[in-house]
């Protein structure tokens, strides 16, 4: 079992940066990789990010591409989302999520989930 717990979100303006931070616990946390996922009001839940489990590589959806950044400190068990020149229809809530496989969390899955924190983008 994995517990997540996120937390950073909060109110922002257009074009200021935000950074998500994912503290894990329980099973070894460098076993899996991690991603971040955001859900808008009556929209589906979206894949944001993952990062492999060393590292390494890092995917990313198309509309945060050159904004956002997702990165890890194995050692201290938390993955963070640095979000930049944030635009309103970022405003969703974020949660992380993780994988034995970066694969899985690409195509919106993963085995464990956080609760979410929320993100709003004002204009």
């Amino acid at each position: 079992q994995v517990r997540l717990v996120e937390s950073g979100g909060g109110l922002v303006q257009a074009g200021g940066s935000l950074r998500l931070s994912c503290a894990a616990s329980g099973r070894t946390f460098s076993g899996y990789a991690m991603g971040w996922f955001r859900q808008a009001p009556g929209k589906e839940r979206e894949f944001v990010a993952a990062i492999t489990r060393g590292g390494d590589k890092t995917v990313f959806v198309d509309s945060v591409k050159g904004r956002f950044s997702i990165s890890r400190d194995n050692a201290k068990n938390t993955v963070y989302l640095q979000m930049n020149s944030l635009k309103p229809e970022d405003t969703a809530v974020y949660y992380c999520a993780a994988d034995e496989l970066t694969s899985i969390l690409v195509l919106g899955r993963g085995d464990y989930w956080g609760q979410g924190t929320q993100v709003t983008v004002s204009l």
